[in-house]
């Protein structure tokens, strides 16, 4: 994992993140390869002339978990898009405590996110998935309070490397999309 952000590549959060990322993506790669085979078997079995019945809710489901895991990758690497020019424009102090507001609302956000998927829990009970009625909706919407949670952890790594940031010109809210990706 490519970080501009660590302080320090030996430190404890450093490893941490590196773990945390290696993770995260064998969760990433579990969901799409689980989605592939689901979606091979239903073209397999529509074009062989029966249907699985429960082949589109469980893609819709699938996909929606690969969504949700795949943004608490992208957190953890920094590669969500971000448009960063106007705020490279400002000097380096108030650069920083923009970068800083900026992921404090981000983590605000998550963090409500996160609550508000708990506290639909509840309304849930008694729910199924219509084609397999012995999957809970539950598990199916565990998915917005777990990667709330996995979210804000990448997020608040990311506000602790701002915070200690001494300059914040090269790798600010916008170490760019690819420094991400590696």
């Amino acid at each position: 994992m490519h970080d501009t952000m660590a302080p320090h590549a030996g430190s404890a959060m450093h490893r941490f993140r590196g773990r945390y990322g290696l993770f995260l993506e064998w969760v990433v790669m579990v969901l799409m390869v689980a989605l592939a085979v689901e979606v091979t078997l239903g073209v397999l079995f529509r074009a062989g002339g029966s249907s699985l019945v429960w082949y589109d809710e469980v893609a819709s489901v699938l996909l929606a978990w690969l969504t949700f895991y795949g943004s608490a990758l992208a957190s953890v690497k920094r590669a969500h898009i971000a448009c960063p020019e106007i705020v490279d424009q400002m000097p380096p102090g108030f650069r920083k405590a923009v970068n800083i507001f900026g992921q404090v609302l981000v983590i605000l956000f998550f963090t409500l996110l996160g609550w508000m998927g708990v506290a639909i829990m509840p309304a849930l009970v008694g729910e199924a998935l219509v084609s397999l009625p012995w999957i809970p909706m539950n598990v199916v919407q565990s998915v917005i309070p777990v990667s709330a949670v996995l979210i804000l952890v990448g997020e608040v790594m990311h506000l602790i490397d701002l915070a200690g940031s001494r300059h914040h010109a090269a790798a600010g809210s916008g170490a760019a999309l690819a420094d991400g990706l590696h």
